[in-house]
């Protein structure tokens, strides 16, 4: 293989790549948000400068992805962090576990959304929505939500779920040292809400080393959404770089 044709390539193996050469599409993206209080000083503690926390607010989301173009459906789950930065608000994304090798190799790679494997699963329970997270075998999270009692303004929902996204860089050096480590924001584009339900919710977090959800322990419900839409994630841009210490 000629080194033009390895350059063509953005990842391995380069006969069988690890993922789709594309920008996803999502359709019938089914999220379940609980909105929860936590303790401030654990924020503090997982949160990187130079994002601020105004309020010690988290979203456990969880994500049924009906169909996505290269991938195919697939779930993920995690925790979203609101902070402010310069000024804009938007969230910090703290943890992902995802069903599908390929999207979490290259969200990591390609992005830099906190990507590891993991079991979550959204369902509906007798008249309760459903979202877990297991991983391997062990229960790390359950949240729960009366199944569509009320409509939310769609504007509303799309406001939730659009916010600008900001995730950590970090692609470590053959030396053991950060080759590159940059705060990165991305936000959701050719957003449509197709349905948005509200209702009573709770959440219960458990304790796991590899999966250390409950180390932001649920204080208080504040509010929780059900909403149902088609998506395009947009590329990444850096917005800091930590080994320079100034703004990208």
């Amino acid at each position: 293989m000629r080194a033009e044709d390895v350059r063509q390539h953005v990842t391995t193996p380069l006969t069988s790549p690890a993922y789709a050469p594309t920008v996803p599409r999502f359709t019938d993206r089914e999220y379940l948000n609980v909105v929860y209080r936590t303790d401030p000083e654990a924020l503090r503690a997982v949160v990187p400068e130079p994002l601020r926390i105004d309020d010690p607010l988290v979203r456990f989301e969880v994500m049924k992805m009906g169909d996505v173009s290269g991938y195919g459906p697939y779930t993920e789950a995690g925790q979203a962090i609101p902070v402010t930065f310069e000024g804009e608000r938007g969230e910090y994304l703290h943890a992902m576990y995802l069903d599908n090798f390929p999207a979490t190799a290259s969200g990591r790679e390609v992005s830099a959304y906190p990507k590891v494997m993991g079991s979550p699963a959204l369902h509906v329970d007798t008249g309760a929505l459903v979202g877990t997270l297991d991983h391997g075998g062990q229960r790390v999270a359950t949240a729960t939500m009366g199944y569509k009692h009320h409509e939310l303004d769609r504007d509303e929902a799309a406001a939730q779920i659009s916010v600008p996204t900001f995730m950590l860089k970090t692609v470590p050096g053959y030396d053991g040292l950060p080759r590159v480590q940059e705060l990165v924001r991305t936000r959701i584009t050719d957003l449509t809400v197709k349905e948005a339900w509200t209702g009573p919710a709770r959440l219960q977090l458990f304790q796991h080393v590899l999966a250390p959800l409950a180390d932001l322990p649920v204080l208080e419900v504040v509010s929780a959404g059900h909403i149902l839409t088609d998506l395009t994630l947009a590329g990444v841009e850096p917005v800091h770089d930590y080994l320079k210490g100034a703004l990208s």
